[in-house]
């Protein structure tokens, strides 16, 4: 692995599977991505064989910090209960030992949306603030993470909170927007009435919007009408790695 890392992460996702060594002086990856494809059947052995995969791929050094970016809520010494974007078989396993297992590593697992939070508050947009920092990850659905004075609330799932008779991710999401056809402003109008729930519950002292669609902020940052200042994330679809990396450089021994 490039002598200018300190740690490693890798981001599982519903669509691929991405990892990177991590500069964390500078937050920046210290080499090239390499994403694989998730597999169409993203059964617990086979997401655990791409993450190895990657590994070995970057020779990734014995006693270097590993942190796994994972789309479901991490309890740590307790089996996955919830699984949204992979194959349902993932519930009931404790996932830090099988990837002990299956790859010989110690990794630390991090929810995918506290990942990213991490990442803006070490490095990106929430960086030196303080109070209460709410992330919001637009995509798919809509991940969460709450930063108080630079502590991390983990597995907060607020995109399933109920709005207009569903789950808020289901009527204010990115993939919302696309699978509607929405324009920017009425996505923007929906996303208004999401923002303001999170206001009227949390007061939070600034929001911090990633996934991919943060790169495309100006386009629908203007519709959204809130009282709490809102901002782009700065490390974008980068975050789920960058976090997680920082985050297994914190819990290692």
């Amino acid at each position: 692995m490039i002598e200018s890392a300190q740690a490693f992460g890798i981001d599982v996702g519903g669509s691929g599977i991405k990892g990177a060594p991590v500069n964390l002086e500078e937050g920046k990856f210290a080499d090239e991505r390499l994403r694989i494809p998730t597999p169409e059947v993203s059964t617990p052995e086979a997401v655990a064989d791409i993450i190895k995969q990657i590994l070995d791929h970057f020779d990734v050094p014995d006693g270097v910090p590993i942190g796994i970016s994972f789309p479901a809520p991490i309890k740590p010494g307790k089996p996955l209960d919830y699984m949204a974007n992979l194959d349902q078989s993932w519930v009931g396993v404790d996932i830090h030992a099988l990837l002990k297992e299956r790859t010989g590593r110690t990794v630390v697992v991090v929810n995918d949306a506290d990942a990213a939070g991490v990442g803006e508050a070490q490095y990106g947009a929430a960086k030196g603030r303080k109070g209460l920092v709410f992330m919001t990850t637009l995509g798919t659905g809509i991940g969460t993470a709450i930063i108080m004075d630079g502590v991390l609330v983990p597995n907060t799932e607020l995109g399933h909170l109920p709005l207009r008779g569903m789950e808020a991710e289901q009527y204010a999401s990115d993939a919302a927007r696309t699978r509607e056809d929405l324009s920017w402003k009425k996505w923007g109008k929906r996303l208004t009435k999401y923002y303001q729930m999170l206001e009227h519950l949390f007061s939070p002292d600034v929001f911090v919007v990633g996934g991919g669609v943060s790169k495309k902020s100006d386009k629908y940052f203007p519709y959204i009408e809130i009282n709490t200042p809102i901002v782009p994330a700065d490390l974008l679809n980068d975050a789920g790695i960058i976090g997680a990396a920082y985050y297994a450089s914190t819990k290692q021994a």
